[in-house]
């Protein structure tokens, strides 16, 4: 199942309950971009490989074609996002819960970017709509757990690569440049970490863009009173929109987030930037190719773990490390009983 623009627009002028729906949807994109799209920047900042309001420019128009184009070829993250959880049953009860959710998440959202703490929009997100699903259907009834078990293999597995080829790519590079002059592979790696930084920024939108149409199609069916959709193709017109709101958020900044990943955990070279950017994109890329959901905050700063390990442990800042786990610790739990308890209130109310 699909929808065209226009008759997109007829439901949305005609159903209030599908303009707020459709408004918070957005509003999540928004933060996201926000919040979330500055950790892909993070690296080529802190090493000076280009200036912030050119990185920042950069990610906006790489998470654009990323959100667009890995669509167009492989959208098996929003089918993923889609199922996890169960909406079904009255349509306008599940709408109402739907927004409660995407209500949690923002103000979840919202309050890292206050503190500067590089939380996962894609955890929350995952948190937000399973808690409101629990709450919906009244048990863990409403979640499906053949889908919501590959989250778990998305933490693995982006912990694991993120890591392994952080460390890798890092030993790899020394090994191959041993013994040319650092000063001749400046500009390599000022350029290179450029191109890597651009290719996680595209992979940032390839995987949470396909995460937040997902919920943005859910969030339609629901107001359009179509409760057990199972298929859906994502329009090309989505596409378009949920790209152009990401890479507005983006070019608000987040130099909070950039100064925490990119500055406080690892003292970084030009040439470790560069392995932590390519370590993290080829891990996005497979899990977007096999439809695991992982959060690109989460590879990425393990990738830059990895390539700080293979100097010496010594050189990671364990204590921003610590903070930043307990942060991707408690965004289930947290963001999943806020928006659990929100869900309660809202369909209490409306």
């Amino acid at each position: 199942m699909t929808i065209s623009l226009s008759e997109f627009l007829i439901n949305l002028v005609s159903n209030p309950t599908l303009l707020v729906t459709v408004t918070l949807v957005l509003g999540v994109i928004l933060v996201n971009g926000w919040t979330d799209a500055p950790n892909a920047i993070a690296t080529c900042v802190s090493t000076r490989s280009i200036e912030p309001g050119k990185a920042i420019l950069m990610a906006a128009v790489f998470n654009f074609l990323g959100v667009f184009v890995m669509t167009l070829l492989n959208a098996k993250v929003a089918q993923t996002i889609y199922k996890m959880v169960d909406f079904g049953g009255d349509s306008q009860i599940a709408l109402v819960a739907l927004c409660a959710a995407l209500f949690a998440i923002v103000l979840w959202a919202t309050a890292a970017w206050a503190f500067g703490i590089p939380t996962s929009e894609s955890h929350a997100l995952i948190a937000g709509i399973s808690g409101a699903a629990i709450a919906l259907q009244g048990g863990w009834g409403g979640i499906n757990p053949a889908e919501w078990v590959k989250v778990i293999y998305g933490l693995i597995f982006s912990s694991v690569s993120g890591f392994g080829f952080g460390f890798l790519c890092t030993r790899f590079i020394e090994l191959i440049f041993r013994n040319v002059n650092r000063r001749k592979t400046y500009n390599f790696f000022k350029n290179g970490q450029i191109a890597s930084a651009a290719a996680m920024a595209f992979m940032h939108g390839a995987q949470d863009g396909q995460k937040f149409m997902g919920v943005f199609l859910l969030g339609v069916f629901l107001a359009s009173g179509n409760a057990n959709v199972t298929e859906f193709v994502i329009p090309v017109w989505l596409m378009v929109l949920c790209s152009i709101v990401m890479a507005l958020g983006t070019s608000i900044g987040g130099y909070r987030i950039i100064k925490s990943v990119g500055m406080g955990m690892v003292k970084l070279e030009k040439y470790q930037g560069f392995a932590a950017d390519l370590a993290a994109s080829v891990s996005l890329f497979i899990s977007s190719l096999t439809g695991i959901p992982v959060s690109t905050t989460h590879t990425k700063t393990i990738a830059i773990m990895g390539v700080g390990a293979s100097k010496r442990l010594s050189s990671v800042n364990w204590g921003i490390v610590r903070e930043m786990v307990l942060a991707w610790i408690l965004t289930f739990p947290g963001c999943g009983l806020i928006s659990f308890l929100m869900a309660h209130l809202f369909m209490a109310i409306f």
